[in-house]
């Protein structure tokens, strides 16, 4: 699984071996609130942004909050995912100004070994200006996924080497709750028009 993104038949068996949910689909939940309602999903966290600030999960409080974890030397996935997400939000501002300033995207990184401060920043500014990208130790990223279900593993030897991980964009709603998947992947549901109808659904 080198240097791309885990498939969602992995992503699920993750949600229920990380956050010991029963199921992470629509199933069983209120659709009112979201499919992800009451899943296990995020925590309290505190790590770096792209200005070397200290920021914690808190510092969003208030904010619907579309959170994406990748690393910038990705070779394929996480910049095509990122394209597909920020190219939904930005359709999303243009349609509902009011509601999009209520959202803010985050990108954390699972790389942080090369994901400096000064790497972070360049590689969001490249997306959109809004874009949030978050840093830390080793261990402080190491938590932050296992809170947010997210797998990932590195790969190879050498500074080339690449890092597996699961493809889990999350929208959370103000108080910090997860509230749905951002659909991202291949296919007719994982496109920018989608994802736009997923944030005009949840987002209030």
């Amino acid at each position: 699984m080198a240097g791309y993104a885990m498939n969602k038949a992995t992503l699920l068996i993750a949600c229920l071996a990380f956050a010991g949910l029963s199921a992470c689909s629509a199933g069983g939940n209120n659709a009112q609130q979201g499919p992800l309602a009451g899943a296990r999903i995020g925590a309290p966290f505190a790590l770096t942004n792209q200005d070397g600030k200290a920021v914690t999960w808190d510092s969003f409080k208030g904010k619907y909050r579309l959170v994406y974890f990748g690393y910038t030397y990705c070779p394929d996935v996480c910049p095509v995912d990122l394209q597909k997400i920020t190219q939904a939000f930005t359709a999303f501002e243009k349609q509902d100004p009011k509601r999009a300033a209520r959202i803010q995207p985050i990108f954390i990184t699972l790389d942080p070994q090369r994901d400096t401060v000064p790497v972070i920043k360049n590689y969001v500014a490249a997306f959109h200006p809004r874009l949030i990208g978050l840093t830390g130790t080793p261990d402080q990223i190491a938590k932050v996924a296992k809170d947010f279900a997210v797998v990932y593993t590195r790969e190879g030897t050498g500074k080339d080497y690449l890092v597996s991980h699961s493809r889990t964009p999350y929208l959370f709603g103000p108080t910090g709750d997860p509230i749905a998947l951002i659909p991202v992947g291949e296919g007719a549901d994982s496109t920018p028009d989608a994802i736009v109808k997923t944030l005009d659904q949840w987002v209030k």
